[in-house]
């Protein structure tokens, strides 16, 4: 459902809660605030519609790599997924469904972009600027999420290439690739979907491959008409898939906590790439050099075909200059081609929400974040950020559905904005002391899990090799740590009192 409200700004008002972003998080933040019977809250989306990353990547083939099952909210399974693996148009459909089923679609102030998020200590209340006025809230959850805004390397002599250019994130439908020259450069996630898609338009196909991504077959199936009516006919069927599912992860994300357990499977995917690559030369280019799991790891059945069509050339060595038409690589490689395609991912290192968010202090949070990446705790509040939340932040990361990770860190901001209120508590921020703790603490564990020991350069790490992204524990752990929100970790105040 699309819908637009430009009502300005109430200046009178002040909300109990503001929410920032109606993606998967912003969603369920709003849903299980409403079931909890906490209405006095405000939700803006930049966009027209819901759905976040999935509203706004829609390159051909672009999907999910988690089984459907758990890639949906826990209060909202569905029984509508065509397959195992669902498409980004299918995702985007059962958010929008969720939406209106819940009666957030309406609650939804669209086509409002937050400009400018101030805590005023004086009020102790957010100041919120943005494109529709200004609102006061006594609490934020900023739920844009970490995969928005899409990242082009800054490539000497990009600006003289006179042909087509987008990122995938920014896919021109409207441009025609049939019989073109392309340049794809990058080999992550976002690719090995779209590159099969577009190989058969392709006059050449050139892709520009820095790291080599382990890509391993995708145990993907139809479901079809029948298999939809048996799970929409026994709930069962769908509980016990979700278990399933979450078990295999469980398994996983073991592995890549215990980096040992992951030889033998180094072993037999490389000898799974014999059956895959018939040309020892491109499969030892597509070899990776790392343990697997130290990169993310992708999912596909067609990739490795679409590199060895006739039309394709893959370039083992990253772009690194551009001269007019010719795009020019590492290893001294040149092609002449008539678009260029980025499948370079996101800064995910440093969220576009913190060139908006100023602390107590003053501070930006990207000025913060400049020389590093961001910390917080538990992956939800920052230092000097009072009454701020943020879903899906930084060291939270564990190999699943981003809607189970995001699930499990509102049942900690939602208990956390009841007692806020519930309390009188005008002002409440995390401890340096617990901050410094944790984040001390996640640090150490992280060196020895494959993120962190696998050898490879991956978006885990910022520019300092530090670990920003990584949990160094179970699903389970992560869950049992934002099982309550504890104010013994928060320096609170009480209108005018305060308790440390």
């Amino acid at each position: 459902m699309t819908t637009s409200n430009t009502r300005a700004a109430g200046a009178d008002t002040i909300y109990d809660t503001f929410i920032v972003g109606a993606g998967i998080s912003g969603l369920a933040t709003a849903i299980k605030l409403k079931k909890t019977g906490y209405h006095n809250f405000k939700i803006i989306e930049k966009a027209s519609r819901v759905g976040g990353t999935w509203r706004e990547n829609t390159y051909p083939g672009c999907g999910c790599d988690v089984p459907s099952s758990l890639y949906s909210y826990s209060f909202a399974p569905s029984s509508r997924w065509s397959n195992l693996f669902a498409k980004q148009p299918e995702i985007l459909d059962y958010l929008e469904n969720v939406s209106d089923q819940f009666g957030i679609t309406p609650l939804i102030e669209f086509n409002n972009e937050l400009n400018r998020a101030a805590w005023d200590n004086d009020a102790h209340l957010w100041r919120l600027d943005t494109s529709s006025g200004q609102y006061l809230s006594r609490t934020v959850v900023f739920a844009t999420g970490p995969i928005t805004e899409s990242k082009i390397p800054p490539i000497p002599g990009l600006d003289s290439f006179t042909g087509e250019m987008f990122h995938s994130a920014r896919w021109n439908h409207d441009y025609d690739l049939t019989g073109k020259r392309i340049a794809v450069i990058g080999t992550g996630a976002s690719a090995i979907q779209f590159v099969p898609r577009i190989q058969p338009l392709a006059g050449e196909l050139h892709v520009f491959q820095r790291t080599a991504p382990w890509v391993l077959p995708k145990p993907d199936l139809a479901l079809g008409d029948s298999g939809k009516q048996a799970i929409e006919r026994f709930p069962v069927i769908q509980s016990t898939w979700r278990k399933a599912v979450a078990s295999s992860l469980n398994v996983i994300n073991f592995g890549l906590r215990n980096p040992t357990f992951l030889k033998p499977v180094n072993m037999a995917a490389k000898q799974l790439l014999k059956l895959q690559i018939r040309d020892p030369q491109l499969r030892k280019a597509v070899t990776p050099n790392y343990d697997i799991g130290c990169k993310r790891l992708l999912f596909a059945n067609d990739y490795y075909d679409a590199l060895q069509a006739e039309n394709t050339t893959l370039i083992p060595s990253g772009l690194v200059k551009v001269e007019g038409n010719t795009v020019i690589a590492a290893n001294g490689e040149r092609r002449e081609v008539d678009v260029i395609i980025w499948g370079t991912g996101f800064d995910v290192s440093h969220p576009p929400i913190g060139n908006k968010v100023f602390n107590a202090n003053g501070e930006r949070w990207a000025d913060l974040w400049k020389d590093s990446s961001p910390e917080a705790y538990l992956g939800t509040t920052l230092a000097n950020s009072p009454n701020a939340f943020l879903i899906l932040g930084p060291n939270v990361l564990v190999y699943d559905s981003f809607i189970r990770l995001a699930e499990a860190q509102l049942d900690y901001i939602i208990d956390g904005l009841w007692k806020i209120r519930d309390k009188g508590i005008s002002r409440l921020t995390v401890k340096p002391s617990v901050l410094k703790q944790h984040n001390e603490r996640v640090q150490k564990n992280l060196q020895t899990t494959v993120f962190n020991a696998g050898g490879c350069s991956s978006y885990y790490l910022d520019q300092n090799g530090r670990n920003f992204a990584a949990w160094p524990w179970s699903l389970n752990t992560l869950k049992r740590r934002l099982n309550a929100f504890r104010l013994k970790d928060y320096e609170v105040e009480f209108s005018g009192s305060s308790l440390s």
